[in-house]
């Protein structure tokens, strides 16, 4: 059995908030600098997702909104991979192509 590590460091400053956010995984090899994060993760026990959400002052809202439309975007194959209900997730994508309308976003940028 092999393993693999992920490490997440946060900088913050007086007030706890993120300055500085760098991540790295064992697989990859490099630290990696980050401006935001989302990480869940399912509480067998509780059956209860638990997540951290952090941004760092430098994150801007046009950022944020990409950002945000990313995530949706790749939740949406995680969901199809994981249940095989295409229908569902092409109903997820529909959203994510409205959200990119109505926040004036070109995901292709």
């Amino acid at each position: 059995m092999s393993q693999s590590a992920i490490n997440i460091q946060i900088e913050l400053d007086n007030n706890k908030v993120a300055e500085k956010i760098q991540w790295e995984a064992t697989d990859a090899g490099e630290q990696r600098e980050a401006k935001a994060m989302i990480l869940g993760f399912w509480d067998k026990h509780e059956k209860n997702t638990m997540r951290i959400d952090l941004w760092t002052k430098e994150m801007t809202v046009d950022e944020m909104k990409f950002f945000v439309h990313q995530t949706l975007l790749t939740l949406s194959d995680s969901f199809e991979r994981s249940t095989g209900d295409t229908r569902m997730a092409s109903t997820m994508k529909d959203f994510c192509e409205y959200y990119a309308e109505k926040m004036n976003l070109n995901p292709g940028v």
